[in-house]
């Protein structure tokens, strides 16, 4: 599995395109190509899934019974506004005017790779969405991580 990680500062182009870091670029598998799936976060950001990691979300999301109300409604929202996308030679590509304004992206934009997905954020949202005490971050790695064994360290 390519590992997509980071954290970059970008800016739109006049056109309206970003410029998917170098990195978070060469680290799209393989068998995904050039092909995304952008689509809008749970939180105020946009979220860009290789093609291969966006195949296995959305086959749980449509597996969902359509008879239920409630996974009808997450279905809808979670769906609605998805945009496949090919990324160009120079790993541009346009963000869709709705997303622009859900995101509330102008001209800057956080790029954070997140292992299997890319987030892109204004800046000031993100920045309010970081946690700001680290002793809450150590408590969250430590009710999260701390029953895990250590791994290995890697060469």
């Amino acid at each position: 599995m390519n590992f997509l990680s980071g954290e970059y500062e970008c800016k739109l182009d006049p056109k309206g395109r970003l410029v998917l870091p170098a990195k978070i670029k060469s680290n799209l598998p393989d068998e995904c190509g050039n092909q995304v799936v952008l689509t809008r976060g749970f939180e105020p950001c946009l979220v860009l899934y290789p093609k291969t990691e966006w195949k296995t979300i959305y086959d749980r999301v449509a597996s969902l019974n359509e008879f239920n109300e409630e996974y009808r409604h997450f279905q809808r929202n979670f769906f609605r506004g998805n945009t496949e996308i090919e990324l160009d030679a120079a790993g541009r590509f346009i963000l869709p005017r709705t997303m622009v304004r859900y995101a509330e992206i102008e001209k800057d934009a956080i790029v954070v790779g997140l292992g299997n997905r890319v987030e892109i954020w204004n800046p000031d949202k993100y920045d309010a969405f970081l946690i700001k005490d680290q002793q809450n971050f150590s408590q969250l790695a430590q009710k999260f991580l701390g029953d895990q064994p250590s791994l290995p360290p890697t060469e």
